[in-house]
């Protein structure tokens, strides 16, 4: 699959290096063309750096891979119709720090993005762990596949998002339309700022089959259950 990576940063680095080893063609567009051929060069693969324009044009979907702050201006020189039709994966925070921990500067990044370019299709993934963690080969962790939440409204860009977090060995999970975005987006500044605390996050939820709440088959909502009580 063809991927244009708009950023030259640590997450385009990652994300990037993961799916070119998988066989994608990637770009990776930036403003400073050192720094996009710097990039390219580390991620290898036959991995090219380009212009931003370019980047965004490339591929079947788009990684949105830089600064909140660059958005706005990045969207707008890209155009209305640079984007139509195509999966447009956001994988940003906007972080602020608050409190020795961390806050977020606006509610819903991914849902802002979704009205700049109201045709492109919008998902919401990869935004929860450091670029570090998606670069690493471990896959695994007390014996259960890393999750990857994604968030959006059409399903074959869901789909196509999926698959590229499973070439990644990772489990991807459909958590909601775009309107649950601002949630991973709060979920992350919150569970980073525990991190950075020296917390482990880990630690505040029992595994499914240990969980307090099941689907209730028949309202579709959750019933609560005792924690001895047996999932069916």
């Amino acid at each position: 699959m063809r991927i244009g990576i708009i950023g030259a940063g640590a997450m385009a680095r990652a994300l990037g290096g993961s799916w070119a080893t998988a066989g994608h063609d990637i770009t990776i567009g930036a403003r400073n063309s050192a720094q996009a051929a710097q990039a390219a060069a580390e991620i290898g693969h036959g991995a090219r750096g380009v212009t931003i324009g370019e980047s965004a044009r490339f591929g079947d979907a788009t990684l949105l891979a830089l600064p909140v702050s660059a958005l706005d201006e990045v969207l707008a020189d890209a155009g209305p119709t640079t984007f139509a039709k195509r999966t447009l994966i956001d994988c940003t925070n906007a972080f602020m720090p608050d409190e020795g921990g961390f806050t977020l500067s606006e509610d819903a990044v991914a849902e802002r993005i979704a009205a700049t370019v109201p045709h492109a299709q919008v998902v919401k993934a990869f935004n929860l762990l450091a670029a570090k963690v998606w670069a690493a080969p471990q896959r695994e962790f007390e014996g259960r596949t890393l999750i990857v939440p994604l968030c959006g409204d059409d399903p074959a860009a869901v789909g196509l998002v999926s698959g590229l977090a499973e070439d990644l060995k990772l489990r991807p999970v459909h958590a909601g339309g775009l309107r649950q975005a601002r949630y991973l987006e709060a979920t992350s500044a919150f569970v980073v700022g525990l991190w950075f605390a020296g917390n482990d996050s880990r630690a505040m939820f029992p595994p499914l089959e240990s969980a307090f709440a099941i689907p209730d088959s028949e309202a579709g909502s959750p019933t609560a259950v005792p924690l001895e009580g047996k999932l069916t």
